[in-house]
């Protein structure tokens, strides 16, 4: 995957440690990945509330998977489709552009992941 891209085109950017499908850290979308983890994601209180609520419980620690639950401000490489209807709820969490894989767009807009930009700090892009 050494040669994954994000949205922009550009080499895919770490996530942040253990993440994503693979648990590499990079929102990676092998073959295998049926669900499009490629949305790096800072998780809110507010989409994890969601997520649990349409039964993908996010923050609830799983060993077996070697998942450690999420909360509040953590990255993590979220699956396109679960970011997108988030999205439609308004409950959509901010994304680290760079971190996030081209085929997010195979999902969602361009326009509406900007809208949603924020640096590799939290950082809003639109500030």
């Amino acid at each position: 995957m050494a040669n994954a891209k994000n949205v922009y085109g550009q080499p895919l950017r770490l996530c942040c440690g253990n993440t994503g499908y693979t648990r590499e850290g990079f929102c990676y979308v092998p073959i295998s990945d049926f669900g499009n983890h490629s949305v790096c994601a800072l998780v809110t209180d507010e989409f994890l509330e969601y997520s649990k609520s349409v039964g993908n419980d996010l923050s609830t620690p799983n060993p077996q998977y070697d998942f450690p639950g999420l909360k509040d401000g953590d990255k993590w490489c979220v699956c396109a489709g679960r970011w997108k209807q988030a999205f439609d709820a308004g409950v959509a969490p901010p994304v680290v552009l760079s971190s996030t894989n081209i085929k997010a767009l195979e999902v969602i807009s361009l326009d509406d992941l900007e809208k949603y930009a924020v640096d590799s700090d939290g950082v809003s892009k639109k500030d």
